[in-house]
């Protein structure tokens, strides 16, 4: 029997452990292939709605919360345990509660918040007046500030790159300001969004539309901020060329990481991303490892989308690695995200590593019925709508209207786009 072991339940893992059993199905009812999952809880977190929780969209952790197994084929065998380490040469995972061979890895393992990183973010106004939403507890907790936030400066500050969900920082600033209007309090609260980044977003094109957006909303952005430390008793964060943003409340983005098991195991780098092949997804170092999700150092964003458009070339490439084949270079960096933008409005972005976002109409050309980088309200539909296609479509490997691959079709190149 040929052991899979796949290390995280979370959206990428889930996707590969049901597109695992469909196409290997005979395989395993003949005892041929197994498939097991490891994670150290047995709960799955909608990651996406953590955004909506501080702007009380979403209320309770009810709203984003699920039983993993739920959402994970019989055949599957599901373990729950903390991971402690990979043995790569011996082909063996180390868990607390024992150790498991394979003989092919699929690491799925996330990313996550680690503030430690921060001089002076875990300060006596941590949760107080400094708050996280990439966390549930962080989210909740800042559902709470923000209503009773009676005025003053809001800043949003992004430590450091990469960052899960780019496009939730710009997110984050653009609700706030429909919020605190619906509050009736916009007068008396100034936005400024604090980014180490040249503009809101990591593509130019997408960086200037975004930019426009957050300005007709007077929301100030302060590029090229190189976050040094966060001085927490006098509420100000400076950076490294040592200007000062003051603060009421503090919205902090911390540095993101790797599962800390990829660090101990010495297979990433100091972050704690594995070494992945931009187009295969194979391990650069492992070949009967490969990566998908927030834990590849693949240069495209860390998203929900990314790891399916990821998982329908992943799951090719482990097909042939089991026929004792070479993976294809397959996989583009295909990535699209809706970006909430307030007042029941939102932009659609859509690209992959060679070509940056453009206008036009996504998924049919000319027709849409979503239109790219431009706030609609059908692209606030479609955001919308995702947490029921999340729950009943994307995790359980289900093949989306939407191509793996980046098409041109339905877009407008710069020179043909009119005013």
């Amino acid at each position: 029997m040929r052991k899979i072991v796949i290390l995280g339940a979370g959206t990428a893992g889930t996707m590969m452990a049901n597109r695992l059993c469909e196409n290997l199905r005979t395989e395993i009812d003949q005892n041929k292939i197994s498939v097991t999952i490891v994670d150290e809880d047995r709960v799955h977190l909608y990651q996406p709605g953590l955004l909506f929780l501080p702007f009380s969209m979403y209320r309770s952790k009810e709203d984003v919360l699920k039983p993993r197994d739920v959402f994970l084929p019989s055949e599957v065998k599901f373990i729950v345990s903390k991971i402690e380490k990979v043995d790569p040469d011996a082909r063996k995972v180390v868990m607390k509660k024992g150790t498991i061979d394979y003989d092919l890895l699929i690491i799925a393992s996330g990313s996550r918040c680690d503030p430690t990183e921060n001089e002076g973010l875990l300060g006596p106004n941590w949760q107080k007046s400094i708050f996280d939403f990439y966390t549930l507890d962080g989210a909740l907790k800042l559902q709470q500030a923000m209503r009773s936030f009676k005025g003053g400066r809001l800043v949003l500050n992004v430590a450091e790159m990469p960052v899960k969900c780019p496009v939730a920082p710009p997110e984050f600033v653009m609700l706030s300001d429909w919020y605190f209007h619906e509050r009736g309090i916009r007068d008396k609260v100034e936005i400024v969004f604090a980014t180490p980044l040249s503009g809101p977003f990591t593509k130019p094109l997408a960086s200037q539309t975004l930019k426009y957006v957050c300005e007709e909303k007077n929301i100030k952005i302060m590029p090229d901020f190189a976050l040094s430390h966060v001085d927490n008793e006098n509420k100000r964060i400076v950076s490294h060329d040592k200007r000062e943003i003051d603060f009421d409340l503090l919205v902090s983005i911390p540095t993101m990481k790797g599962a800390q098991f990829i660090i101990d195991s010495d297979m990433g780098d100091p972050l704690g991303w594995v070494p992945t092949d931009n187009h295969t997804l194979q391990s650069k170092n492992f070949q009967d490892i490969f990566v998908i999700g927030d834990a590849t150092n693949v240069p495209t964003s860390k998203a929900g989308s990314v790891a399916h458009f990821e998982s329908e070339i992943l799951i090719e490439n482990i097909l042939r690695h089991l026929d004792g084949l070479e993976p294809l270079p397959k996989f583009d960096g295909h990535s699209n995200c809706f970006i909430e933008s307030g007042f029941g409005k939102a932009l659609l972005i859509d690209f992959n590593y060679t070509q940056e976002p453009l206008p036009g109409k996504f998924p049919l050309p000319g027709a849409g019925p979503f239109t790219l980088l431009k706030e609609t309200k059908m692209n606030h539909y479609g955001k919308m709508m995702f947490r029921w296609a999340y729950w009943h479509l994307l995790l359980k490997g289900k093949d989306l209207p939407v191509s793996p691959f980046m098409t041109m079709a339905g877009k407008e190149m710069p020179g043909s786009i009119t005013a």
